[in-house]
């Protein structure tokens, strides 16, 4: 059994370029999917945030629309409501990689408010990368990356990866209003972005790092995790 540590985002909003907050979380099926599936596997899930607060789940994550409709949004929410590791997380502050094997961040434009300018998830980060440890990030979560960045630069410079799109944030009607765009931030980091089709899944492996593109390629990208696994 494997020990991944799931580091989730504690905002529930997003301030937008005119000052006004979008309320937001993290994205429900991006941390359900992956949960299920290491959790059915017999692995162990631990959540942290930042200062421990519980993650709040971004309310259009939860409608049918974008579940499949009515029956998947429901099975979605009821996996919320039992995933016990998500209403008990520690904080991200007291976390120690030593007892874990796998590393996971999902998305949600939540991370674009805390974790992209978190120092303590980007000790996380660089340890884990530096570990040799799969390290898996999807849709806005590449957000946490940005805070590695210090006076040499990131340790993510010259890795290949993928994140939520430009095109897809104009399609989501948010690329007006945002302060910065995700890939615009992750290109300037230094990486080597790769921009598949908007909306279909996207996963890009490159050494340890796992990314996946948007919220269809969290199950996809689960499943390489779990084959790093083993």
């Amino acid at each position: 059994m494997a020990r991944i540590l799931f580091v989730m985002t504690g905002a529930d909003h997003w301030t937008l370029n005119d000052g006004t907050r979008h309320p937001t979380g993290f994205w429900a099926e991006e941390f359900a999917v992956p949960y299920r599936a290491f959790t059915e596997a017999g692995h162990e899930v631990v959540v942290a945030t930042p200062g421990g607060v519980e993650p709040v789940v971004d309310r259009g994550s939860l409608a049918p629309e974008v579940n499949g409709g009515p029956e998947g949004a429901a099975e979605i929410a009821g996996l919320l409501d039992s995933a016990a590791p998500l209403h008990h997380p520690v904080k991200l502050e007291d976390a120690d990689l030593t007892g874990f094997d796998a590393v996971y961040y999902p998305g949600g434009h939540g991370p674009m408010e805390d974790l992209a300018v978190n120092a303590d998830s980007a000790r996380v980060l660089t340890e884990v990368l530096r570990s040799g440890r799969p390290l898996g990030v999807v849709c806005h979560g590449p957000a946490a990356l940005l805070a590695t960045e210090g006076e040499g630069g990131s340790p993510f410079a010259g890795y290949r990866l993928t994140g939520f799109t430009n095109d897809e944030e104009r399609q989501a009607g948010l690329a007006d209003k945002a302060p910065w765009l995700l890939q615009d931030r992750l290109v300037a980091l230094g990486a080597e972005f790769d921009e598949g089709q908007p909306w279909a899944p996207n996963v890009v492996v490159d050494r340890n790092l796992y990314t996946g593109q948007n919220p269809a390629s969290s199950a996809p990208l689960a499943a390489e995790l779990l084959k790093a696994l083993g």
